[in-house]
Formats: structure tokens, sequence, C-alpha cells
């Protein structure tokens, strides 16, 4: 890279004029920290997922997610997660650079898709921090500089220590960029797939006795503006099936008791869980208070209604979730920031939209018919279990490297 012409070129041009004032989203958290660089627009929801995975495999690591920083302003996703970060990407320039990686310290660097940075990755290999491309593919490397100066992206790519691509179109491309075959592994594309939420095992097995034989479904992330909705769709369903429970999270835990209040004035049968007891036969329904015990619910109901998708104010919830625990997803269309998700679950048949209190009620009463269920549950397996070979591999990567620098100390 030394006698690069293409780098010192770039180099030469990148570092004219001043530096942009650099101003990090956070503090740096103690212990490791792995930093996942996501410039492919559309994307992040996969990074994402892969954040939340590393952190559960490795207690104490934190995970750093970049985007580019947009043209025009705009406010920073939220992760929803205290040890996932996200934050812009630094601009490609030698003193921006130093800046953020003295901040940031990362331990080591996953790099998706391309759109490479020569400052930023030079600055990481001369400071010994391993770092892999994943889900790379053809337009990550299709720009003017890749076609005009390849022997600097070319040099760039030799820094990594791992180089995977997800279709024919990437792994050709970067062999013609001058990379060995047998440097260039072709894989699944990164995905967002479902994590298995937690739960007691106790509350499973107590709560599926005393509600044995009874059919149900969940409500999930329930607004105070689609409350009216989701109690009109259930009376509809009880029509057909008088027996059926309706379980229902709110959005919010502090939500509970007034909906309480507005199903017992509509003459439901109400249980709160957490009270003394369970549901009984004459229970219709039953409304939890803790978003943590979502994955006891999802395990329990063959339908979810996944709700803030109802109203302007939702931006919908994560379908990955139901679907990872075999339970078959409705929505409603304000779903903007789980489009991606929900569009995946609804070309394989795994999910339905819904627009109303008739058509919600319509569908829950057509899929609490078993077969119906399962066979849309099983639609949503096949979606969320694309590309987890590829997370699984560099978790895999990942811990063996961190392992590894731990050992050296």
């Amino acid at each position: 890279m030394a006698r690069s012409f293409g780098l010192a070129a770039y180099r030469a041009f990148a570092g004219r004029g001043g530096a942009a004032p650099f101003s990090p989203i956070d503090h740096r958290p103690k212990g490791e920290m792995v930093w996942c660089h996501a410039p492919e627009p559309g994307n992040l929801l996969a990074i994402q997922d892969l954040a939340l995975r590393l952190c559960r495999s490795r207690p104490g690591l934190s995970v750093l997610i970049t985007i580019p920083k947009q043209a025009t302003p705009s406010d920073l996703p939220q992760s929803g997660n205290s040890k996932i970060l996200i934050d812009f990407a630094p601009e490609d320039h030698p003193t921006s650079t130093k800046l953020f990686l003295d901040h940031w310290q990362p331990d080591t660097c996953i790099w998706a898709w391309g759109r490479l940075m020569p400052n930023l990755i030079i600055e990481m290999a001369d400071r010994g921090c391993p770092m892999f491309l994943i889900d790379g593919d053809n337009d990550g490397f299709d720009g003017r500089r890749d076609r005009w100066l390849s022997d600097l992206t070319r040099g760039l790519l030799s820094h990594f220590s791992a180089i995977m691509v997800r279709s024919e179109a990437g792994f050709h491309r970067l062999v013609r960029l001058g990379l060995d075959r047998k440097n260039v592994e072709l894989t699944s594309a990164l995905l967002a797939g479902g994590q298995a939420l937690p739960c007691h095992e106790s509350d499973l097995a107590d709560l599926s006795c005393a509600l044995v034989g009874r059919p149900i479904w969940f409500a999930n992330q329930v607004l105070e503006g689609e409350l009216g909705t989701v109690l009109a769709a259930h009376r509809q369903s009880l029509r057909l099936s008088h027996r059926l429970l309706l379980i229902l999270q709110p959005a919010e835990a502090a939500l509970a008791n007034r909906f309480a209040a507005r199903m017992s004035d509509q003459d439901f049968r109400v249980h709160k869980w957490g009270d003394f007891g369970y549901p009984d036969a004459s229970t219709q329904i039953m409304i939890a208070g803790d978003p943590a015990e979502a994955g006891l619910f999802y395990r329990l109901a063959p339908v979810s209604f996944l709700g803030s998708s109802l109203v302007s104010e939702g931006s919908g919830c994560d379908p990955f979730e139901a679907a990872a625990l075999g339970s078959a997803v409705l929505y409603g269309p304000k779903i903007r920031r789980f489009l991606p998700s929900y569009t995946r679950l609804v070309a394989e048949g795994a999910a339905r939209i819904v627009n109303d209190a008739t058509t919600l009620g319509t569908a829950v009463s057509r899929l609490i018919a078993p077969d119906q269920a399962a066979t849309m549950a099983h639609a949503g397996w096949d979606v969320i279990s694309r590309g987890a070979a590829l997370t699984d591999k560099v978790i895999d990567l990942v811990q063996d490297t961190l392992d590894t620098r731990e050992r050296r100390g």
C-alpha cells in the first residue's frame, strides 16, 4: 500500500482542508467493543440484529454501529439497547479518522457491503485492529473510485482478515479488482432474523396448563388509539369461538390499568396477569403489563397482532420476534421502521396486513384454526432462518478474534 499510486493520490486529496469537528454520540463504554459500519441504505435492521446477537453471545461486549452522514440533517435511529450505540461515521479525513478511533478504540471491526473509506481503514490497520468485510456485493464496489483506482481498492481489501460476499456478481467484481478467488467467500446475505425472546419456563408450563384447550391470540404493543379496534375485533371473533382468549400487552406498562377499566366498561371479563391466580374458563381478556414477558405470550399464542401499527403515531414493532417463536403475524399499515422485515414475511405468506376491526377480527377467526396458523408459522420460520449461517459465522469470527486478543493481553 505504501507504493500505491491510488492511495497516495487519494490521501493527498482527502487531506486537503480542515477536518470537520468530531462530536461522538456518547462516551466509550468500558470493556470490549465491536464496531460495525453499515454504509448500505436500508440494511441497518440486519446490522442491529447482528449487534444484538453479538452482545448476547459475549457478556460485557458493546457494539458501535456507524452509518454514513446524510447530506441533509436527520435524526439518528435508536437502537433500543443500552449496549448498542448508533452514530454517524466520521468523514474520511486523516484527522477525523484518528479522533474517531482514539475515542472509540474498537477491538475489532465488521464492515458491511462495501463503499470503503481508505483513511479510516488504513488507520485501523496501522493500529492492528482486525477487520472483516461481510455482505459484500457488486454495487458496493461500482463507484468511480473503484473503477479508476482499482489498485487502491485491492490494497484496502488486503487488510481484511476475512472477505464474504452475498452474490456471484459481488464475487466476480472483487476478483476483477485483483483479489485471489480463494480469499473471497460466497455466503448468504446478511438478513435480520428473529431473536428468541426469553421467558420463565415455570410460567409457560403453569399458564399452558391453566389455558389448555382454549384458542388464544396475542395483541402486543397496543397503543391507546388502537385499543377500540382490538376490542371490537375480539368481540367479533368471540361470536365464532366463545372460548377465545385475548392476551393484550399495552405499548406502555402505565396504560394497563386504564385499558383494564375500558375493557370492564365494555363488559369484558378481564384478568390482570400478575394478580393472584390464573385466568379461568370465563376470562375473555388477560392484560399484561411487563413488555419483557412478550416471549411468554408469543409462545402461547399461535397468532399475534403486532400493535403500534394502526395509527399514525405508531412505527410498528419487530415481527421477527413473533415469527421466531412460531406465532403467525397480523399487523397494521404504520410500520415504517420495520417495513423490510414485514415485506419479507408477507412475500412468504407468514404475515397479513389488517386495516380495521373487521379485517382484524376476520383474520383472527381464520387463523385460530391450528392448520392455518401452523402454515403461516412455518413460513415465518423459513424466513428468519435464512441468513442465520452468516450471522453464526460472523459471531464465531468475532469470538475467536476477541479471545485471541484477550490471551495476548
